[in-house]
């Protein structure tokens, strides 16, 4: 069983940065995936980044491709996810998911999710 906590969400203007922090407690998360999630108010839950096991492969929507960093700090057993030049369009609710083995950005296949970070950006 693995715990996370998001944290880093807040209020920023547009064109500002945060950095959201994913923190497992339990197993290592350098043995997992781990992919970045978001929800708006009104619409699904979409991927945002994704990076696996070694951090070789990491992946990007196309609405935050080049904005957004995804990294880990294996010592600290966290994720991050840097979000430079937010837009008001980047407001929703984030969540961190862990637990696949093998790189997915397919939600169905993360067990494990924390309880979100809000995220808001005003224009």
């Amino acid at each position: 069983q693995v715990h996370l906590v998001e944290s880093g969400g807040g209020l920023v203007q547009a064109g500002g940065s945060l950095r959201l922090s994913c923190a497992a407690s339990g197993p290592t998360l350098s043995s997992y995936a781990v992919g970045w999630f978001r929800q708006a108010p009104g619409k699904a839950r979409e991927s945002v980044a994704a990076i696996s096991r070694n951090s070789i492969t990491t992946y990007y929507a196309n609405s935050v491709k080049g904005r957004f960093t995804i990294s880990r700090d294996i010592g600290k057993n966290t994720v991050y996810l840097q979000m430079n030049g937010l837009r008001p369009e980047d407001t929703a609710l984030y969540y961190c998911a862990t637990g696949a083995h093998s790189f997915t950005t397919a939600q169905a296949m993360y067990p494990y999710w924390g309880q979100g970070t809000q995220v808001t950006v005003s224009s």
